[in-house]
């Protein structure tokens, strides 16, 4: 005979324990565990009687004394640790309140995080998730609502209150495009100049974000329309829906037409960009005639301050030259290798092809020695153009920061799959962008504070789940746990996730 039997011990917690009773009064106590929580105590209590049930003698003639001990059900399961995560990010950056906590909303971007897909297909992730999802006619039924301006702009006023802008703000600016497997086009999606050398009809993103690379506002617009058509409109949107006084814009230099820096300065914004160097320019060649047979040293910048305009309406621009010699050695590199071609096409010892330093004149190619030593020069210098009064440090630092805003292009591409495959009309393309908008900022956050890619974070933490276990008389939560440094990831992000 066995009994369960439940005594305090010294302190204080609850030790549950399995009692076999034999002939002649004899007994034998096996101690299963001690419980400090209600919890814990029924868990315990349902071990021990598997473990009597476990224990029992098979009874004559084949009848078994008890039958065989049944697991305990398993009621609910969930991947815990990253919807709580996904969720607390969520709402740190206020997208809950922007978006009035709609649940379709906050649930379709859970999912383009967790395992980006359909938006019907989103059903089946967010069920292995753990969540019971709504239905998908519930979901076309929203999708309207994520399409309106109003939406989008208090997104973009969400994020921008937590990337703490002020009046004054510096933002980087960069495109990207999404292309469709159609063959024709309906006025939004339509061939262009694509990135990714497509010939299918696209449409051309525009992404505004602060100098860590935290997206502010996102835009789509005609796939056939010029990438430097698109920056104007997107960042004067942006600053009329948030009340900023003052911009300072980043963007590479195919962003800046010369008539996009007078529509910058028009109103009122300021710019750094990226310059070219189709000619040397001036202080480059001052600086080679006063240190004749001399390399530049690494990080020496020129500065050359510049009135242009007439007089009536005069802009004041400086451009920084900054030499870098790692550049320069690869530059160089890809010059000789470009030169050493062209020298034995014309020697008759390799296939003439397309090469800058092959010219023809009449009937007769020769190596332009003369645009290999203007190359040669411009080796490692690159050229910063503002219209700001600061110094060049500043500006060409603000510069380097736009590799933020190519990874999250990145990561809304790759990570994210932001190509909107299932959607034809505009509508339904601007609710998908919101919802990868949404989802790109909570990655962004998580990725800042943790360190890890967002797809490392999904991968590692979607494993943990929260199990829901009926013991017969109360369900109690049960789940794996966590390595010391996977701890400490959940730490950084949240402090109190981590217990």
């Amino acid at each position: 005979m066995a009994y369960v039997r439940t005594v305090r011990t010294s302190s204080g917690a609850r030790a549950v324990q399995v009692v076999w009773k034999y002939r002649h009064g004899s007994r034998e106590i096996e101690h299963i565990g001690s419980a400090h929580t209600d919890a814990e105590w029924e868990l315990l209590k349902a071990a021990a009687e598997q473990r009597i049930a476990a224990g029992q003698d098979e009874l004559p003639l084949g009848v078994p004394a008890k039958a065989e001990p049944a697991a305990l059900e398993i009621t609910g399961t969930r991947m815990g640790r990253l919807l709580d995560a996904i969720g607390y990010a969520y709402r740190q950056l206020g997208l809950d309140e922007a978006a009035g906590r709609d649940v379709v909303f906050e649930q379709l971007v859970t999912a383009r995080i967790i395992e980006p897909s359909s938006k019907e297909d989103a059903a089946r992730v967010l069920a292995e998730a753990g969540i019971r999802p709504l239905s998908y006619r519930t979901v076309k039924r929203r999708l309207p609502s994520y399409a309106a301006k109003q939406w989008r702009d208090r997104l973009s006023g969400a994020l921008a209150a937590r990337a703490a802008l002020g009046p004054s703000a510096l933002v980087l600016y960069d495109v990207s495009t999404l292309y469709f497997e159609t063959d024709t086009g309906d006025g939004f999606r339509e061939p262009g100049f694509s990135k990714e050398r497509r010939l299918e009809p696209q449409i051309t993103i525009g992404l505004l974000t602060d100098a860590s690379g935290f997206p502010l506002m996102v835009d789509a617009f005609e796939g056939n329309k010029a990438e430097t058509r698109t920056m104007i409109p997107l960042i004067r949107r942006f600053v009329e829906a948030h009340g900023i006084a003052g911009v300072t814009v980043v963007a590479d230099a195919g962003m800046m037409s010369e008539q996009n820096l007078k529509d910058v300065e028009d109103a009122g914004w300021n710019f750094i960009v990226g310059g070219k160097l189709p000619d040397i320019p001036y202080q480059v060649s001052q600086w080679h005639r006063d240190h004749p047979d001399t390399d530049p040293p690494d990080q020496l910048i020129l500065t050359q301050p510049t009135l242009i305009g007439p007089n009536a309406d005069q802009r004041r621009r400086t451009t920084y030259y900054q030499y870098r010699a790692d550049r320069a050695r690869r530059s160089l590199h890809g010059i000789d290798t470009q030169v050493t071609k062209a020298e034995k096409a014309i020697a008759g010892q390799a296939a003439i092809k397309r090469n800058r330093f092959v010219t023809l004149t009449g009937g007769t190619r020769t190596v332009n020695r003369d645009l290999e030593a203007k190359v040669r020069a411009l080796a490692g210098w690159k050229p910063y153009v503002t219209n700001l009064d600061a110094t060049p440090e500043f500006v060409i630092g603000a510069y380097h920061q736009l590799w933020h805003v190519e990874h999250s292009f990145r990561m809304s591409k790759h990570d994210l799959r932001a190509r909107p495959i299932y959607h034809h009309k505009r509508e339904s393309i601007d609710a998908h962008l919101a919802i990868v908008f949404a989802a790109l900022a909570v990655s962004h956050w998580i990725e800042t504070r943790t360190g890890w890619t967002i797809k490392k974070f999904v991968r590692t933490f979607r494993r943990y789940r929260q199990v829901t276990i009926n013991t017969g008389n109360h369900e109690i939560q049960a789940e794996q746990p966590l390595p010391d440094d996977e701890r400490a990831i959940l730490a950084q992000l949240r402090p109190d996730s981590a217990h």
